[in-house]
């Protein structure tokens, strides 16, 4: 009995999930129905707190994946209760996401889960456990992009579709970066099962300096210029063009007041 109580309280949906979910929901609200006097703040908490929730499920995926894995220590460590408080470094899950995306308008990939890969049998798992993470993105983007690609805008405000125009920017962005085959990020989990045991050790030591490999490697303006196209290729596939994406980042800088030409899309 102790120990199934244990284990329920072990996967209940944290307060403070609850209550970001809450934010998003009431500050989506805000940005659909023109609530706000200056609708720029109202999209910068919405996107923000998705933002938040969608990096929250990023960790959870890889958890969960891990538990039906093998890994019975994600639970204790508090990662299914969805709480980023719990995560092994929230500074790097949550905190350095929040602050790129308020700088620079960049998914910048999370990760702070800890699994106990010990416990877990098979490659395939080990691949999955990695994968789980950024296809939750996936699943975010589709869902952000689904009115646009569905045509089914009409009645949408405008507001809410620049919103999320952007989210949809963000999600595609965190994938992609997660899913470069690079030490220390998801891609490079993935396929890191299936190389031989002295490619590993060569290269574990370089993970702690994978993303920002990544990151000096987008200051390069060539490879900036063609990462990005690269973002607007799949976003203008979904039918997310770049009046959208353009307008819902320039609200969600409201500070910046940049955003005056947006007020004639329809």
């Amino acid at each position: 009995m102790t120990t199934a109580l244990s284990r329920r309280s072990e996967r209940r949906i944290s307060p403070v999930f609850l209550g970001i979910l809450a934010v998003t929901a009431v500050t989506g609200w805000a940005t659909w129905a023109g609530f706000a006097e200056q609708p720029g703040v109202a999209v910068f908490l919405f996107v923000t707190a998705a933002w938040i929730v969608s990096l929250c499920l990023h960790e959870y995926a890889h958890a969960r994946t891990a538990l039906h894995s093998g890994d019975i220590s994600v639970g204790a460590k508090g990662y299914l209760t969805l709480n980023p408080l719990k995560y092994t470094h929230a500074l790097l899950s949550i905190v350095l996401p929040v602050i790129f995306v308020i700088m620079g308008g960049i998914g910048l990939p999370g990760g702070a889960v800890f699994i106990e890969r010990g416990r877990i049998r098979g490659r395939w798992r080990h691949s999955l456990i990695s994968a789980a993470g950024p296809l939750t993105n996936v699943l975010f983007a589709a869902v952000c992009t689904a009115p646009f690609w569905l045509d089914a805008l009409d009645g949408v405000p405008r507001d809410f579709r620049f919103a999320l125009a952007f989210l949809a920017l963000l999600q595609v962005t965190a994938a992609i970066l997660n899913f470069l085959p690079v030490p220390g990020l998801d891609g490079y989990g993935v396929i890191e099962p299936w190389l031989s045991h002295n490619i590993r050790r060569q290269v574990e030591p370089f993970a702690p300096f994978g993303l920002l490999f990544v990151f000096a490697l987008l200051m390069v303006p060539a490879v900036n210029r063609e990462f990005f196209q690269l973002i607007y290729t799949i976003l203008d596939s979904l039918d997310v063009h770049d009046v959208e994406r353009y307008c819902g980042e320039n609200l969600y800088r409201f500070w910046q007041g940049s955003n005056e030409g947006c007020s004639l899309v329809p």
